[in-house]
């Protein structure tokens, strides 16, 4: 049994109450349906700006279909970060914190980054001072894998960053610094995962700030052009989100970790974007036989995207027992079957 696998049996038979921020994006519905199917008590606080209440209907379609019956063990609150009574009143009475509330996209920072920093800084500080007047167990928070900026050095290492190249990595990286100065100056088990292009169900494909997967899926299905921008050499480290759920997890519950700790929240593996379409184009030929074949047009390299991005996962590894659930090529699947059943 892996230590993800105990720690889940472990919360099964002793339950704790944890409060996730943006309960209706899709990590935080992720989180919520894992947690549900572990018996915990759950609140959720969102105030659907990214979030969508069909997110959270789909979490309870799938306990019902699969005959778990906890749904009644969430409480969803509909109320913003940015307030301090509301995080106040979210985290009262909760063990842990899952904050994944936030403004993504690097672009959407680069075009209003003053939005970006009003819901990504001033709402972690929130709740960052919340948990600390509520005395909560431990807050587990999303970064994301652009604080590494211009530094070049592959695979990624937490402790070496460059300089942030949009505001969205300004506002993560400042994140981690309050992150570091609370849990030194207030005593607060604060534990930062750096994201590294989470995908899977529930991933919106929609609007300009659309995440590359479920945007080219739905184009292809659609049998809609794709624009890859740059030269298709370009490389993440596509993360499926089990494995993210299994970060998050094992950063919450497990004992004697350093305060202010951040971990890379990775698989530790590149695939290119031409690959990446190529995987996405077969995946979603095998039933839209009009995607067979078709090729990408390349644009521009867009402003603020960094070249490369690999992390090194060896301190989740040693620290909390992460394992990797789902490469690329095992997770794929799944998030298109999804998108295929959920997004016409």
């Amino acid at each position: 049994m892996s230590k993800y696998e105990e720690r889940c049996e472990e919360l099964k038979t002793n339950p704790k109450t944890w409060l996730i921020t943006g309960v209706a994006g899709f990590i935080g519905s992720n989180l919520l349906e894992k947690l549900l199917r572990l018996n915990q008590k759950v609140i959720g606080l969102d105030n659907f700006s990214t979030g969508y209440k069909e997110n959270l209907d789909d979490v309870k379609n799938a306990l019902e279909s699969d005959g778990v019956k906890t749904w009644s063990n969430f409480r969803m609150i509909e109320g913003d970060i940015r307030s301090l009574d509301t995080c106040k009143e979210a985290i009262s009475g909760c063990d842990y914190v899952l904050h994944q509330g936030a403004l993504g996209s690097v672009p959407r920072s680069i075009n209003d980054p003053i939005a970006s920093n009003e819901s990504n800084v001033v709402g972690t500080l929130n709740i960052f001072w919340a948990a600390k007047e509520m005395n909560v167990k431990r807050v587990v928070y999303a970064s994301s894998s652009s604080v590494y900026g211009d530094n070049e050095d592959l695979p990624k290492v937490e402790e070496i960053v460059g300089h942030p190249l949009s505001p969205y990595a300004v506002t993560k990286k400042v994140t981690e610094l309050y992150g570091k100065v609370f849990s030194e100056q207030y005593d607060l088990d604060l534990i930062g995962i750096r994201y590294f292009n989470v995908f899977g169900p529930r991933q919106n494909p929609n609007g300009p700030y659309a995440a590359v997967i479920p945007k080219w899926t739905l184009a292809l299905i659609k049998n809609d052009d794709v624009q890859i921008y740059g030269d298709g050499k370009t490389s993440r480290d596509f993360t499926y989100i089990e494995n993210v759920i299994q970060m998050n997890i094992l950063s919450a519950v497990t004992e004697d970790l350093p305060k202010g700790i951040v971990f890379n929240g990775a698989l530790n593996s590149t695939t290119s974007l031409t690959d990446l379409y190529g995987m996405i184009r077969d995946e979603v030929a095998k039933t839209h036989l009009s995607a067979s074949g078709k090729q990408p047009s390349y644009t521009d390299f867009r402003a603020g995207d960094i070249r490369h991005s690999n992390a090194n996962i060896e301190k989740a590894t040693k620290l909390l027992g992460y394992e990797p659930t789902h490469n690329i090529l095992e997770g794929m699947p799944l998030a298109i079957n999804w998108y295929k059943e959920n997004l016409l």
